[in-house]
């Protein structure tokens, strides 16, 4: 397989579904559906993994003394619809509704998502899947850019996301949500090698 992402599309017409997805084969692959189409992306590089377990690191701390949620890192499908399942890079749930939500899968939408972009990523994670996380209630999503190193922040409001907010590791931002009270992460936390 190259290094880009690629869409294994069925027959015309025909939108898969999460019972098709139990059927993709367990080959390391990224295998995500949305609006039925089969989106498949190789894994990720090793820049992408080590922000990820910064967010997650810098995050699951706070967490143990402040118990609002649970954050959990890839590989956990999230079930939207039947025709809409994705693996964002992490995902937050809060502690009210975790038993809803976190179930075998994730079974509707997390409070918060977090991707990462890499090139093959990069643009489905600005267009196709921040639509799809504006649909279905996601309060809060956030791009990574590890290239730029920069994050996009979307809230959600009256159902819709609002522009993002851009926080740069070069203006030495922190980033802070309101899902989680009390949390402040330095950018230069985040992108450190």
């Amino acid at each position: 397989m190259s290094g880009g992402d690629t869409m294994k599309p069925a027959k015309p017409g025909v939108k898969l579904t999460h019972d098709d997805f139990l059927l993709f084969p367990d080959d390391g692959l990224r295998h995500e559906l949305i609006d039925g189409e089969h989106y498949v992306t190789p894994s990720p590089v090793s820049r992408h993994q080590v922000i990820v377990g910064n967010i997650f690191f810098l995050v699951r701390q706070y967490l143990e003394s402040h118990p609002l949620g649970t954050m959990i890192g890839a590989p956990l499908d999230v079930i939207l619809s039947k025709h809409d399942v994705v693996e964002p890079d992490l995902l937050y749930v809060s502690r009210e509704r975790r038993a809803a939500v976190l179930k075998d899968w994730a079974r509707g939408a997390p409070d918060l998502v977090v991707e990462i972009g890499s090139p093959s990523t990069r643009r489905r994670d600005a267009t196709a899947k921040r639509d799809l996380y504006e649909r279905f209630g996601v309060q809060e999503y956030w791009i990574v850019d590890p290239d730029t190193e920069v994050v996009r922040v979307y809230r959600l409001s009256d159902g819709r996301y609002e522009p993002p907010v851009e926080l740069a590791r070069t203006a030495g931002d922190t980033l802070t949500t309101p899902l989680i009270r009390g949390l402040v992460v330095p950018l230069d936390a985040i992108f450190k090698d």
